[in-house]
């Protein structure tokens, strides 16, 4: 497996400030983080550097969203993201009105990341999709959403969010074995089993829940994963969820 395990921040977006959550994550051995969409996380993003710094941690990777956004106002993401150290950006959902209702749709929103791939490459950067359950929910025509993406953006990465395909009753091991070329991000997420954790969108922390992580091990190892990214949707405690999280994976 990758040596560096992130965590994502969002996880922690209830659980202020910031600087107590990070000296945390370092104690419990991430050496990462891994941003989000909300620019109001960073504040100046000069002073989160240095406080990630403090701490001894790196943020590689970070999301976009709305990507409307990113294309409104591509130099400052891209400054934001070099102060930050990110070398990779992945979008992570389009809103439910907005999003597609047929395979062509899908096929084009595939295109329209393509092009903000294509600029982001430019500017040294990776660029690719992050996945919910939607993606995996076929369409009329037999195909699914996650392949018409794919079809219209062809160079686009993929950070494969285990949990939600499991959510819909997917095989995720199938999906990574697919479009493992693709693969340079995994979200290490789990689902409580059903009935469970409700208050908490049904998650749980990594390894306790119904994943089968000796089977997604593996095919992680077989794709060109490069940042193992844990992350809960809306943990009771997050400090805790962070520690017994990374004790799993560390024996992976």
């Amino acid at each position: 497996m990758p040596a560096r395990v992130s965590f994502q921040l969002y996880s922690a977006r209830k659980f202020q400030p910031w600087a107590p959550l990070l000296a945390h994550l370092a104690a419990c051995g991430y050496s990462a983080v891994e941003g989000y969409g909300d620019p109001a996380i960073y504040g100046e993003p000069e002073r989160f550097r240095a406080l990630l710094d403090q701490h001894g941690l790196v943020m590689p990777t970070g999301h976009v969203f709305p990507l409307a956004s990113l294309e409104a106002d591509f130099a400052k993401t891209v400054r934001t993201a070099r102060t930050l150290g990110m070398s990779a950006l992945y979008c992570p959902y389009i809103l439910p009105e907005e999003q597609p209702k047929s395979a062509a749709g899908w096929k084009v929103w595939g295109k329209r990341l393509a092009a903000v791939g294509a600029r982001l490459r430019c500017e040294g950067l990776a660029f690719g999709w992050h996945n919910h359950d939607f993606e995996f929910v076929k369409l009329k025509d037999g195909s699914y959403p996650i392949e018409r993406i794919f079809e219209g953006g062809p160079l686009l990465d993929w950070e494969c969010d285990i949990a939600w395909i499991a959510h819909v009753r997917q095989n995720p091991v199938k999906w990574l074995k697919t479009y493992a070329e693709r693969v340079t991000a995994v979200h290490l997420k789990d689902n409580a089993p059903k009935g469970e954790n409700l208050d908490q969108h049904g998650q749980t922390d990594v390894g306790a829940g119904t994943v089968k992580w000796h089977e997604v091990f593996p095919a992680i190892r077989n794709t060109r994963c490069l940042h193992l990214v844990v992350e809960h949707d809306d943990p009771k405690d997050v400090k805790a969820f962070a520690r017994r999280s990374f004790d799993f994976i560390s024996k992976q």
